[in-house]
């Protein structure tokens, strides 16, 4: 059983990240920014979430949970200024090695791009994994000038995943194109808007997204946080007026780090050169404790 982590008199997520390697659970920073649709400096989330983690206590009032197991915090993957096509072995290694030794491996990004070569290192072979994204954005763009942080999902179609084996939650209306709808209804990949999440509440979305995916052996979860309405995500590039309510991701996270086949979790798309009141970095925080919360249930 995990040794238990020394506690200060205020503890918070951020003393957890003290585990070794035989913590059930990692943290892994993938500090991509090149090949950004929109430039900006999605590069400082890990370092900027890690230190926000401080703040952000590991007693949960609502359900009497402290969370105390540790977390081993393997760093971060040295692919600061890489395109996503050098940075794609050097994330897939690290990922795979995590994935390995712990149950549940969260990834901070970085891009979208990330995701992909997270998908290819969770060890087992592309058609047996499923991917679940909590996205405004389909991102299937053309991958004609080879891979970005919009086009992660076109990227691991090419790659050989199935689109029955991909959901896409919370995409939003005038984000996306005709073309991409279609390709993704071609492709067979479960496809539930915002207004799908508002209307019949998140659970219900999830475990009918989890239920597609039951022929899966292991499940990537892409948290691409642009899916948070922009009033609550202002370090978001991509987010929008009308998407997810914070609280609707938070229950998200928390019900998806329950689940057992769920081995990755990421975090993409949090600039925080465009934070206000360290919005972003606490809604960022708030979502490793979260996760923690979930994974505590297994």
């Amino acid at each position: 059983m995990d040794a238990k982590v020394k506690r200060s008199a205020w503890p918070s997520i951020a003393e957890l990240l003290d585990g070794d390697g035989s913590a059930k659970v990692a943290l892994l920073g993938a500090p991509m920014e090149a090949g950004s649709v929109t430039p900006g400096r999605c590069d400082l989330a890990p370092e900027v979430v890690r230190r926000t983690l401080r703040r952000i206590s590991s007693y949960d009032l609502e359900s009497r949970l402290e969370i105390d197991d540790p977390v081993f915090d393997a760093g971060d993957v040295p692919i600061q200024g890489l395109m996503p096509a050098d940075g794609f072995e050097p994330i897939r290694n690290a990922v795979e090695r995590c994935t390995g030794a712990h149950a549940l491996t969260l990834l901070l990004g970085g891009n979208n791009a990330v995701t992909r070569p997270a998908a290819h290192g969770l060890g087992v072979p592309l058609e047996r994994v499923g991917l679940i994204t909590l996205d405004a954005h389909f991102d299937l763009r053309d991958t004609d000038e080879g891979p970005r942080n919009g086009n992660p999902i076109r990227c691991l179609l090419e790659d050989g995943l199935p689109g029955r084996n991909i959901c896409q939650i919370g995409i939003a209306p005038f984000a996306n194109t005709a073309a991409m709808h279609a390709t993704a209804e071609d492709a067979g990949i479960g496809v539930f808007t915002i207004a799908h999440c508002k209307r019949r509440g998140i659970r219900s979305v999830l475990e009918e997204a989890l239920a597609r995916l039951g022929h899966t052996d292991a499940i990537i979860i892409d948290f691409d946080i642009d899916v948070i309405d922009r009033s609550q995500c202002p370090a978001a590039p991509g987010a929008r007026a009308g998407g997810m309510p914070a609280d609707m991701f938070f229950e998200a996270a928390r019900s998806l780090g329950a689940r057992p086949k769920v081995k990755l979790v990421d975090l993409t798309e949090f600039d925080p050169s465009l934070d206000v009141a360290d919005i972003t970095a606490l809604t960022a925080a708030r979502w490793v404790a979260e996760i923690l919360a979930g994974f505590s249930a297994r």
